[in-house]
């Protein structure tokens, strides 16, 4: 399993986490150093990875990537025709799949690209919306995504064909939007609140709200309809979407407000794994956590692992996908198009 983070001051992160035994009955987990420079000219304001790729995306207007088995950077993505802050990544990986297909970037302008990843090469760039993207959500087919912009507005975007599908204005600006793994629902953050959507016609089912009025600053879709959330609270906090109930949280699990939070594994669908259901977080403080949810009912619950980046962070992913294939990245001013997210 393999976390990234970025930070404030451009340095990106990135760390394996590796069970370390004690004795025959003991064993915990150890967040273990890959790297750790400064691989943009700014801050850093959005990571993504799958598998043994992984990208970053600045206020420098760049995209970085790297190859997590050999703790390398593979450079930055040239072509992407963004001309203002990355602000969000996501690679679309099939779930029969162990490596990434495509990677989808949005930034500060509008603009969104769409990279094969076989090597990484531009497929397509176009502009849905005038307005900054805030967040982007790839659905599980991988042929449609949704975002929400700073000026209030919603989209659906088809990526098979690089268009806008379908926009309309909320009335209010929603910073987060997510699928969950099946694709039938999605969430959208708006401050301290999340609605759930039906995906096929973005009817509101219900809304969850933890009262606490302090905004909402990452999400996490887990199985089974859970959501995991976490903002400046300092609260990791796990919604039971099918009911509007919330499971549990920990209470006080950073001592900052935490800027990302993501589930490393899941239940298999064919039965209940035996692994821990790992989730990691990241505080504005520089400090990275990894917890085991079943234990959060319990008092004092306590991180499987830590540590202490010492600067500021401001986003984190991770990926429990194994691969042997090492990512490259291809001649940029080639138009390569294969399976998956094709344009025509």
């Amino acid at each position: 399993m393999s976390i990234i983070a970025g930070s404030y001051e451009r340095f990106i992160w990135g760390f394996k986490l590796k069970p370390t035994k004690h004795d025959a009955d003991t064993q915990t987990l150890t967040l273990s150093p890959l790297f750790s420079y400064p691989s943009h000219i700014s801050s850093i304001t959005t990571v993504a990875c799958s598998g043994p790729a992984a990208a970053s995306g600045g206020s420098d207007d760049t995209i970085h990537l790297y190859d997590l088995p050999s703790a390398s950077s593979l450079g930055s993505l040239l072509d992407h025709n963004h001309t203002a802050s990355i602000t969000a990544l996501s690679f679309y990986t099939p779930s029969s799949l162990s490596f990434p297909r495509n990677l989808i970037s949005a930034a500060a302008d509008g603009s969104v690209a769409i990279f094969d990843t076989d090597p990484f090469v531009l497929l397509k760039s176009f502009r849905p919306h005038k307005k900054a993207v805030n967040d982007l959500s790839i659905h599980p087919s991988g042929k449609l995504a949704l975002a929400v912009y700073r000026d209030e507005c919603f989209a659906m975007l088809n990526l098979v064909r690089g268009k806008r599908s379908f926009c309309c204005r909320l009335g209010h600006e929603a910073s987060l939007v997510k699928f969950d793994p099946s694709g039938e629902r999605f969430f959208m953050v708006v401050n301290s609140k999340v609605g759930v959507h039906q995906s096929e016609d973005a009817k509101l089912l219900l809304e969850l709200d933890n009262g606490s009025h302090k905004r909402i600053l990452c999400a996490s879709p887990g199985d089974s309809g859970t959501l995991f959330t976490a903002g400046e609270d300092r609260a990791i906090t796990a919604w039971d979407t099918n009911s509007g109930k919330l499971a549990y949280s920990i209470q006080d699990a950073h001592p900052a407000r935490i800027k990302g939070v993501v589930t490393l594994t899941r239940n298999e669908n064919d039965g209940a794994s035996e692994d821990p259901y790992l989730v990691a977080s990241a505080s504005s403080d520089g400090i990275i956590r990894v917890w085991d949810m079943r234990m959060a009912a319990k008092e004092n619950a306590k991180p499987l692992a830590e540590t202490n980046t010492k600067s500021r962070l401001t986003c984190l992913a991770g990926s429990a996908l194994k691969s042997m294939r090492r990512p490259q990245i291809g001649n940029q001013n080639d138009q390569k198009l294969e399976e998956g997210l094709n344009t025509e």
